[in-house]
């Protein structure tokens, strides 16, 4: 039966309610970075050249870049395998540990820092005395700084694989093991094909969130020049310090690659559904 369509009239309500949203977007998020975008190039390219022949910032850029990818690596492997246990397995739980991978999303970024400096800091830190006398700093370091990037970006994959295995079942997977497939097999030919757009979709947006942490970054990092200053805590020292057109130029370009992210993700999003309209 061919799937009907029912389209309501549209109301002066509705129409007054598109207005609101419309305005609520432009006000809190079109304008605003509009007007990052008029900043940085008021003089034209001079900030953005000025960036890029600074070596500080053309260190910080690349840590945070480092760091973002490192951490998105990190998640995507982790996020499939948990997306998996949660969804093709049962075990004592299962609900209290779906909980805790929102909790990321759920407590302060500064928190999470924090909490790191406790487990990991040199001084008075759990692990942190034991891992410097063998030579391996966490805190105040790069370690320190993807493991913060990953953990405030942690549920994205997992959030996008979880109701796609749930939604593609088991029958496939079954029918690979029946015909002799062992465990990798049937999850590189079989899994994997299935859940790709929904991972696709996870890093991207986990590689924009990480861009842009700041927060448990700042705790972290000590905020170093030239050695653990990320590309967001260089954007708050030279807005404090009255640098704002270097300011705007920073921010102008992480926003940019969080919007080309977003573009992509849209993009991807329209290529993945034109089969199945076909297919309807």
């Amino acid at each position: 039966m061919a799937d009907v369509h029912i389209r309501q009239r549209a109301t002066p309500f509705t129409y007054v309610l598109r207005g609101l949203v419309i305005v609520y977007l432009f006000m809190l998020v079109a304008w605003p970075v509009s007007l990052v975008a008029t900043n940085t190039f008021a003089n034209g390219f001079d900030a953005l050249a000025g960036i890029f022949e600074d070596p500080d910032m053309r260190h910080a850029l690349g840590l945070t870049a480092f760091a973002a990818l490192v951490a998105t690596a990190i998640n995507t492997v982790f996020g499939v395998s948990v997306s998996l246990l949660l969804v093709r397995t049962e075990f004592p739980g299962k609900r209290l540990l779906s909980a805790l991978l929102d909790l990321p999303l759920a407590i302060s970024p500064i928190v999470v820092g924090l909490a790191l400096v406790l487990v990991y800091g040199g001084r008075g830190g759990w692990f942190g005395p034991t891992l410097e006398s063998a030579g391996f700093r966490v805190i105040f370091s790069t370690p320190g700084i993807i493991m913060a990037t990953a953990f405030v970006a942690l549920p994205l994959v997992i959030r996008e694989v979880v109701p796609v295995l749930k939604e593609i079942g088991t029958e496939q997977e079954q029918a690979a093991y029946s015909l002799g497939a062992n465990g990798w097999q049937t999850f590189w030919r079989i899994t994997l094909p299935s859940i790709r757009w929904a991972v696709v979709y996870g890093v991207v947006l986990t590689l924009a969130r990480s861009l842009g942490e700041f927060g448990a970054v700042k705790v972290v990092s000590g905020n170093i020049l030239g050695q653990t200053r990320t590309a967001t805590l260089a954007v708050e020292e030279k807005y404090l310090n009255f640098d704002t057109e270097g300011a705007y130029a920073i921010a102008f370009l992480l926003a940019s690659v969080s919007v080309a992210c977003i573009i992509v993700v849209s993009v991807l999003r329209s290529r993945a559904a034109r089969p199945r309209k076909a297919d309807s």
